[in-house]
């Protein structure tokens, strides 16, 4: 998929997310993925995770990280745009 057709895909991870290496997981995962972006921890307990590329490997991303870390997870929050391309790489802040 042509980096035009990128989507750009913010998810708010809600649970037992902080301190329980979700953040360094992502980013293992996201190495063997074609994804651009960033994890972090937000002060309220949640992980914000920014992801862009094409829309599958997104989706397999997330899929691994359901499969890794979904026991500490209890809620997704996800809202998806057109990709901005503002990305090099995928890390963790």
């Amino acid at each position: 998929m042509s980096p035009k057709n990128n989507v750009r895909r913010e998810v708010y991870f809600s649970g037992q997310v902080q301190g329980v290496g979700f953040r360094y997981t992502v980013m293992r995962l996201a190495a063997n993925r074609e994804v651009t972006g960033f994890v972090r921890n937000l002060p309220d307990g949640r992980v914000q995770m920014i992801a862009e590329g094409a829309s599958g490997e997104i989706d397999r991303l997330l899929d691994g990280i359901r499969d890794a870390m979904g026991g500490y997870v209890q809620d997704e929050e996800t809202t998806e745009a057109s990709a901005t391309g503002e990305f090099l790489t995928f890390g963790v802040r």
